[in-house]
């Protein structure tokens, strides 16, 4: 079973955008795989909260101008 763990910062991305991921990531395996591989591909996409992970040595908080708008926290998205 093809799967892809992807994670992002917390309200990063909208809905529409990480289906986009979904869509385009399936269509990656499914081009090296086969058709066969569509119904068995998982795509994780996992939200990181503010501070709990870090670059160049200093904790990243994603500024507010680079949050989706329509991003919503909640275990459905």
């Amino acid at each position: 079973m093809p799967f892809a763990n992807i994670k992002i910062p917390q309200a990063a991305l909208s809905r529409a955008q990480k289906a986009e991921i979904v869509h385009n990531l399936t269509a990656l395996f499914v081009h090296y795989f086969g058709e066969a591989a569509r119904l068995h591909t998982m795509v994780l996409i996992e939200e990181v909260p503010d501070g709990g992970y870090g670059r160049a040595d200093e904790v990243f908080v994603v500024p507010e101008a680079y949050r989706a708008s329509d991003a919503v926290s909640s275990p459905s998205d």
